[in-house]
């Protein structure tokens, strides 16, 4: 199939663009991007006035397949990345089993290959059943063709572990992802621990939980010489630690989610499930730290850490419910909003942080339009406004944290591998 993208701003920081461009896609790949291009195609997009981007590359997904399909499976979870501009995923480990054996890795490449409508990736689990007991054969996930090890949903509590694992991942060439929590620190919190806590009478996680474990791990990556990727960074404290590491060289790189970057403790006042999530939503400072490390590059990533959970794990008491929020569908939009909209980024910023940055930390040739790579894009209209409504969610979950919220960018096409994947 042929296809033409007609007028849009192409934006693309991988070969410094920006600037309005027409893209040629052919056989899967981007053939051309040039003004005016003269060629016999089977379609013709119209984006003028439009964003053409990379399609997002979404570096911490939870996608429950296999053991809870009832909450997502590959299958809406690659058609509601799609709907959000996202062509590309990271797995993550913490399935039913886990992904700690070469088996179970085979397991989720079948469902993969046989259901996917975007492109999924595969990370390993660090420990057998993420139990941070002993190790998972590393050099066997490798080959099995995962990109990074994590135990995400739990931290590896063990220093000598720990800092093993970060030495057989150098040797294989493998990205150590962390969850950086102590949990004998977090103690059996729900939410973030001060003034909103003690005013809804719930246990708090503290900010000490996410930074000291930051600090640790850190340290370690700095004795092994392997680099690491920081998960969902959530306060200023994390923040500063990680800026202090890369000052001095260490190969440490870090995401955040856009819940974080948007909401703050106080979403929680209501009781509202949908904004319960580990770690927890913080203060107003911790926001605007976040917002500035995505501003001056002290945060490399942006990831949905899309949890799916089913209603009956959400619309229960806050204590019980489940941590973890949707958010493929909406982290383009809020990113949009939140950062575009107020002169924090620039496109290209966006694209770097949502797209590039993401594949190159993977080691992933995406999140670019080079002449020749995969067709991976999205074409969004960077004006148009949507409210967040349940009904108009792909996700088999519903749980997001930004329902009823009117935010701008609408998603018009996404391309995956050179096919229309949306709309539907």
């Amino acid at each position: 199939m042929k296809l033409l993208i007609r007028g849009g701003r192409v934006v693309d920081p991988a070969n410094n663009l920006d600037e309005v461009l027409d893209v040629l896609i052919e056989d899967d790949r981007i053939a051309k991007i040039a003004k005016n291009i003269k060629a016999e195609v089977d379609k013709i997009i119209d984006a003028a006035g439009k964003i053409v981007m990379p399609g997002a590359v979404d570096m911490h997904t939870h996608l429950r397949e296999p053991g809870r399909e009832d909450k997502e499976t590959v299958l809406s979870a690659t058609r509601a990345a799609l709907a959000g501009g996202v062509t590309s995923l990271l797995a993550m480990p913490n399935t039913s089993p886990a992904m700690d054996c070469v088996d179970n890795v085979r397991r989720l490449k079948e469902i993969i290959r046989n259901t996917s409508a975007a492109n999924v990736f595969i990370c390993g689990a660090i420990t057998h059943a993420r139990q941070g007991k002993d190790l998972t054969d590393i050099a066997g996930l490798k080959r099995e063709g995962v990109l990074a090890i994590s135990d995400d949903g739990c931290s590896v509590d063990n220093e000598e572990l720990f800092l093993q694992a970060l030495k057989e991942a150098q040797e294989n060439n493998l990205l150590v992802i962390s969850h950086c929590e102590d949990k004998k620190l977090s103690n059996g919190g729900v939410v973030n621990l001060g003034w909103t806590s003690t005013r809804l009478g719930l246990r708090g996680i503290s900010k000490e939980s996410e930074y000291k474990r930051v600090e640790r791990d850190i340290q370690l990556t700095q004795s092994s010489g392997a680099p690491i990727h920081i998960a969902h960074v959530s306060c200023k404290e994390s923040v500063e630690i990680i800026a202090q590491a890369k000052k001095k060289g260490l190969k440490v790189t870090a995401e955040t989610a856009p819940h974080y970057f948007s909401l703050t403790e106080e979403a929680v006042l209501n009781y509202d499930t949908n904004k319960k999530m580990n770690p927890p939503l913080r203060t107003r400072e911790d926001v605007l730290a976040l917002k500035q490390a995505l501003k001056d590059g002290t945060i490399d990533a942006i990831a949905s850490d899309h949890a799916p959970h089913t209603e009956n794990e959400k619309e229960i008491e806050f204590e019980r419910a489940e941590f973890g929020v949707i958010g493929l569908e909406t982290e383009l939009a809020v990113s949009i909003s939140e950062l575009i909209s107020p002169g924090l980024l620039d496109w290209s910023g966006l694209v770097r942080k949502i797209s590039l940055n993401p594949a190159r930390i993977l080691g992933l040739g995406k999140g670019t339009l080079s002449i020749g790579t995969d067709a991976d894009l999205a074409v969004i209209d960077p004006d148009k406004e949507w409210v967040v409504e349940k009904n108009g969610l792909v996700s088999k979950s519903k749980n997001s944290a930004f329902l009823v919220r009117r935010l701008k960018g609408v998603v018009e096409y996404t391309i995956c591998n050179g096919k229309i994947g949306y709309p539907f």
